[in-house]
């Protein structure tokens, strides 16, 4: 099963995306902060990485720096998903390591839309094992 790590400090926005998430088939964990983020991306090995920007401890601009300078993480794609709606605020998050970002509030289709890509292209060059087998209706 394909593994997303969220990594969000509100516990209700982090467990309204852990059950969409897993709805749609995904495995998920999480992570409440920038550090244990870190650990969790090192020790569970996810196949993406959700990341909001605004967390304690590490934030998201360096906790996804970090990821994307150790050799044992730089290959898992992180989303941005943040309030931080600005131009300059989706430049930064990409020029730290981003692969993708999205606002909030969620928009779920679009984020799922950006999720599948993400996850095709590691896929494709052979850092996913499987993808989700549940809640999809473009099963064709």
């Amino acid at each position: 099963m394909t593994k997303i790590l969220i990594v969000e400090d509100d516990k209700t926005n982090c467990d309204m995306l852990e059950r969409l998430l897993s709805i749609h088939g995904y495995e998920v964990i999480t992570a409440p902060d920038g550090a244990k983020a870190l650990s969790a991306a090192r020790d569970q090995q996810p196949d993406l990485i959700i990341m909001d920007m605004g967390l304690p401890i590490l934030n998201g601009w360096q906790a996804t720096y970090r990821l994307k300078s150790s050799s044992a993480t730089c290959h898992i794609p992180v989303i941005a998903l943040t309030a931080y709606a600005l131009t300059e605020d989706r430049t930064r998050c990409l020029a730290v390591g981003c692969d993708d970002y999205d606002t909030k509030p969620i928009d779920l289709p679009r984020l799922l839309g950006k999720i599948k890509t993400h996850l095709d292209r590691a896929t494709a060059v052979g850092f996913v094992v499987s993808m989700p087998t549940g809640g999809s209706d473009d099963d064709s």
